[in-house]
């Protein structure tokens, strides 16, 4: 179960409740790893949480400058990598952009990233069922998947709202 419900990004929720599970199980998920999760990474992650939308690496670097960090891409760039690799962040390919990982834990899962067209809100939802679909249609001509990254989009409830005639 994610830490976060997907339903919960495109509705009012607490907010500040999910983000600091989320921060809290990185810290853990680190810890484990033997990985630190230094002052820059933590507030680039923190940055990632403040919503549910994807957000640019200039837009990531900004903030990080706006706190002392550095104006320089790659103190924003190597804080990044650092959440994908240990799984805290995703890359949204369709936005060139960066999201918090919802479902934290270093264990492979199979997001499908559903972004509003409109908003760049993204919510991840599991996608089990997709990936399965995915493998039997490539073992079925032999090829084998090693990585997968599954983007649907749309609009998200309130957009859709704004649009109704």
């Amino acid at each position: 179960m994610p830490l976060i419900d997907p339903a919960e990004v495109f509705q009012p929720h607490d907010h500040a409740s999910c983000a600091a599970q989320t921060l809290a199980r990185a810290e853990e998920i680190c810890d484990a790893a033997g990985a630190r999760l230094t002052p820059v990474r933590r507030r680039t992650l923190e940055v990632l949480l403040e919503t549910h939308k994807a957000m640019g690496a200039y837009e990531v670097l900004d903030r990080l400058a706006e706190d002392g960090f550095g104006h320089q891409p790659p103190v924003a760039y190597r804080a990044l990598d650092f959440l994908v690799e240990h799984g805290l962040a995703h890359r949204i390919q369709r936005l060139n952009a960066f999201t918090a990982c919802t479902q934290p834990g270093g264990h492979a899962h199979a997001p499908v990233f559903l972004i509003c067209e409109r908003c760049h809100a993204v919510a991840e939802a599991p996608g089990p069922g997709v990936r399965d679909a995915l493998e039997n249609a490539a073992n079925a001509i032999g090829f084998a998947v090693e990585r997968a990254h599954v983007e649907a989009l749309g609009l998200c409830p309130a957009c859709q709202k704004e649009t109704a005639p």
